[in-house]
């Protein structure tokens, strides 16, 4: 993840020590940024079978009654006696378990024991209940604790790594400090957490310590690079994303604590403790995802105050994660001019205590004034391209009409069969992926299986089965992308369905849905033998879930028959008009029949709600790397059309006279779609 850090420093300092790093800069190979390769299997979301929700908050306090298990009720989770510290299991007066060190999540029903770190599904809390099996071993992470590998690589570099103010070089540390903004942040403060910085990779070393500062569980390295006039950060995290989480921060946490500021990066965590003496914590992968797993660290404070940027991403992120924390305990740092990142408030000379009460509360009622909205909509205006949402990588076109992606919204689209929907919309989604945007994938035409084989080809940008000695390597590069899979196939119920998608918003922080197709959840709806009142009820439940959940749905929907010489339109969406109404944006790939080959693609924005651009652009199919946005290397050969008269003219290829430039802005917002062919009919 890259983490732009804006002034903080003298440029006229920072440019001549930039030139002595770039030169010097380099990972040895005994300590690359990954570990060497393994098999990491991310988890996949339950299947039909299984429930999606093992639980309700409910039936846990049922249950926990019903054995005799005095329990707290918390902001996010349930609190209990451990069954797995019997040695601390102390009564008090009242006769009450006095150690109450066992949280269990309301929403998932995973547990987790502060004393003997042992953890697991609701399940697994049940068998140690009842005594069936094995249940949690004492002191031993159920869950995917690093491996044997893992920890020899993470102890390894630490005994490498050292103060920054032990380097035998003065000059490296002072290079240090400027390149990671570091120049105000004391000695004492890199001491107080445990900061170590590695001279041979050039970067500084993180620690991920267990509660107590007991064990060193994984480490976060962060080197950083000259990129123009400011720096880009670098991270490595050993074990890799997605498999161990930890909180930076954590030991210096008091009991007494009841107040923390949330930060998206170490760094601020430094600036913020040392200006304003509260405990800070760092979130491990930033503003990408908030672990379900690490709320229990957090049931201790009554406020908390996130301060995890200076853009709209961040701001959308806080607000995502404090719905997650319970917003009425949550107040959120709006970014502006004068409330920037922490490093850069304490680099700038800002008072970071006077921005920490300037914060907004997350929980408001469901009626609002203009006044409560103020800073938000001045934020918008003041940050109009990234209020236009994510920016696509592959389609530069889809830019210039729908500005970019964004959360909350409803995106229907369609096209003939056998166009290529799917492969279109798996590139489509691979773009916003491999950005940061948390995805999960609803296939129910095709299988997970032959769904990620598309996409690894998409993303490798060529046939792997061709170099197979690769496959290792890219499907490592692959597996750490925040992408998920539904484990459904054919038809389902759409209850079933919604409950998925909201299972992975809560424990994946997922903010873009692809649903392909609608088609497949209408079986399954008793509502009336209407099919059109059942797509009706369907399409009026994804809206209701992208604005509920902040979190963008892609629908795919087949289109109703039409003759092979017409073009779909956006009354040609099946079902009646409430699709293209209840929609954000509505995306129509046409096909173009020729005569001979598989015709001409092109893909056509027909509703536009953001700002109302609408238009067409064209789509060239790469077989090779089953893309749309990579062109073939081969030049297209003229071909045939019919026309609305039945005649056959030939179609000027790319370049010649009479053909439209494929960057045309003649293309946008024209009812008539200039990549038609021009036939010429007939004088009469």
């Amino acid at each position: 993840m890259w983490v732009l850090l804006r002034g903080g420093y003298p440029l006229r300092m920072l440019l001549p020590l930039r030139a002595e790093w770039m030169g010097r800069r380099g990972l040895p190979r005994s300590l690359a940024p990954g570990p060497p390769r393994r098999r990491y299997r991310k988890e996949a979301l339950p299947a039909l079978e299984v429930p999606v929700l093992p639980v309700t908050a409910t039936e846990i306090r049922q249950y926990l009654r019903a054995h005799g298990i005095p329990f707290q009720d918390g902001h996010s989770c349930l609190r209990a006696p451990s069954p797995f510290v019997k040695a601390l299991e102390l009564k008090d007066q009242s006769g009450a378990t006095a150690s109450f060190s066992l949280f269990i999540d309301k929403t998932t029903g995973r547990f987790l024991c502060m004393t003997s770190l042992a953890e697991g599904s609701w399940e697994d809390f049940q068998a140690s209940v009842e005594g069936r099996g094995d249940g949690a071993r004492e002191g031993i992470l159920l869950g995917e604790a690093p491996e044997a590998e893992d920890s020899e690589e993470v102890r390894r570099i630490w005994d490498r790594a050292v103060p920054l103010w032990e380097l035998p070089e003065p000059v490296e540390g002072q290079l240090a400090r400027v390149m990671f903004g570091l120049t105000k942040v004391t000695d004492d403060t890199l001491r107080r957490f445990n900061v170590r910085y590695l001279w041979s990779a050039r970067s500084l070393v993180f620690p991920w310590l267990s509660p107590g500062g007991l064990g060193l569980r994984g480490l976060k390295l962060l080197g950083a690079e000259g990129q123009g006039d400011g720096v880009q950060y670098k991270e490595t995290t050993i074990p890799r994303p997605g498999v161990y989480y930890n909180l930076f921060g954590l030991p210096l946490i008091s009991r007494r604590d009841v107040e923390v500021v949330l930060t998206s990066r170490e760094l601020d965590s430094l600036a913020l403790n040392q200006a304003t003496g509260l405990p800070t914590l760092a979130l491990p992968r930033g503003i990408a995802c908030l672990p379900p797993a690490l709320l229990p660290y957090l049931e201790q404070f009554r406020r908390i105050v996130l301060w995890l940027g200076d853009d709209l991403r961040s701001w959308e992120a806080a607000k995502l994660f404090a719905r997650k924390l319970n917003p009425k305990r949550c107040s959120l740092v709006r970014p502006g001019d004068q409330q920037p990142r922490p490093l850069e408030a304490l680099n700038r000379g800002l008072n970071l205590s006077r921005i920490l009460r300037t914060a907004l509360p997350a929980w408001h009622k469901s009626i609002v004034s203009f006044r409560q909205l103020r800073e938000e909509v001045l934020g918008e205006l003041s940050n109009v391209e990234q209020a236009a949402g994510i920016r696509w990588n592959r389609f530069p076109d889809l830019n210039r009409l729908l500005k970019g992606h964004r959360k909350g919204e409803l995106t229907v689209f369609t096209g003939p069969t056998g166009s290529g929907k799917t492969t279109f919309i798996s590139e489509y989604a691979l773009d916003l992926c491999t950005q940061g945007v948390n995805t999960l994938w609803g296939s129910f035409e095709i299988s997970n299986v032959r769904l990620a084989r598309v996409m690894l080809t998409q993303f490798a940008v060529g046939r792997l089965e061709e170099q197979l000695d690769k496959y290792d390597e890219w499907a490592d590069r692959f597996e750490d992308l925040p992408l998920y899979f539904m484990t459904f196939h054919g038809q389902q119920s759409i209850r079933t369905v919604i409950d998925t998608m909201q299972h992975a918003v809560y424990v994946y922080d997922i903010c873009h849905v692809v649903i392909d197709n609608l088609q497949f959840m209408m079986g399954h709806e008793q509502l009336s033998t209407d099919r059109i009142a059942a797509q009706d009820y369907i399409v009026g439940a994804f809206r209701k879930f992208a604005t509920d959940n902040s979190c963008h749905v892609t629908l795919v929907i087949h289109p109703r028959k039409e003759d092979d010489d017409k073009e779909l339109q956006t009354a040609s969406i099946f079902g009646s008009a409430k699709a293209s109404q209840e929609a954000d944006n509505v995306l129509i790939l046409q096909d173009r029949k020729l005569v001979t080959g598989p015709g001409k693609r092109y893909l056509q924005v027909s509703k536009n709600r953001f700002d109302g651009d609408v238009g067409v652009f064209p789509l060239e199919f790469n077989k090779s790397s089953l893309t749309f946005s990579i062109p073939p290397k081969s030049k297209a050969r003229l071909k045939k059309v019919k026309d609305d008269n039945g005649l056959v003219t030939k179609k000027p290829s790319s370049g010649k006279k009479g053909a439209v430039p494929q960057n045309s802005e003649t293309c946008l917002g024209q009812s008539h779609h200039p990549y038609q062919p021009d036939v010429s009919k007939p004088s009469r």
